[in-house]
């Protein structure tokens, strides 16, 4: 009788320990991550999405020089390393070899993601500030940006091609819940007209063997 109590009690915790695994601190509904498929590849070729990429691989010995970051000059911020200069260069040609449309290119100010958006797409980007680093931004300095960078994802994408923003993780954090790693991984919204965007899927580098075979 006692065991059975036991697990009786035991059971009825699991829904509890469930939601709490689910929901954070905010209240808000936990994010899923969901894998590209085959089937996903072909809805990026015929167009009308928004491709967020983290830049590649950086050199961590060397951290931003924040407050004092000069988005001239690289020496005062962290830079993409040998690893992740690859990784761009290889995501590039495998954009290329989906036959993925691309228009629109955008990046943050910062010398990893400008680098980054060049190993992938040549000279053919604009800069963007409000993709800029988050990170060290006060939750003030962090609205106007976050709302930019929602009107970024819902804007209307050129008939037949698809919008890609080179940026940074806690961006996407900040604004969906959604931390993207590792570097180089390429995270797909739909657009939903009046309803604005939609995740779809991610892209980690390490599956776009999988899709492309």
């Amino acid at each position: 009788m006692n065991a059975r109590r036991l697990l009786l009690a035991a059971l009825a915790c699991l829904p509890t320990l469930a939601f709490a695994q689910a929901t954070p601190e905010n209240g808000k509904k936990a994010f899923t991550e969901v894998m590209a498929t085959r089937a996903t590849l072909d809805q990026l070729r015929a167009g009308g999405h928004v491709l967020y990429i983290r830049h590649g691989n950086t050199d961590n010995s060397r951290a931003d020089r924040f407050p004092n970051v000069d988005l001239n000059d690289c020496e005062t911020q962290r830079i993409l390393n040998d690893d992740g200069r690859k990784l761009m260069r290889d995501i590039g040609k495998q954009l290329r070899v989906a036959k993925i449309p691309v228009g629109e290119i955008l990046a943050s100010p910062m010398c990893r993601t400008r680098e980054s958006a060049n190993l992938m797409f040549g000279e053919r980007f604009t800069v963007s500030e409000p993709l800029m680093y988050s990170a060290n931004m006060t939750s003030e300095e962090k609205k106007p940006r976050l709302a930019a960078l929602a009107r970024i994802l819902r804007d209307p994408v050129a008939a037949g091609s698809n919008r890609v923003l080179v940026a940074h993780a806690p961006n996407l954090a900040d604004l969906i819940g959604f931390f993207v790693k590792p570097e180089g991984t390429v995270v797909i919204f739909a657009q939903r007209g009046d309803a604005g965007y939609e995740y779809v899927a991610s892209i980690p580098p390490g599956l776009w063997p999988q899709l492309l075979r």
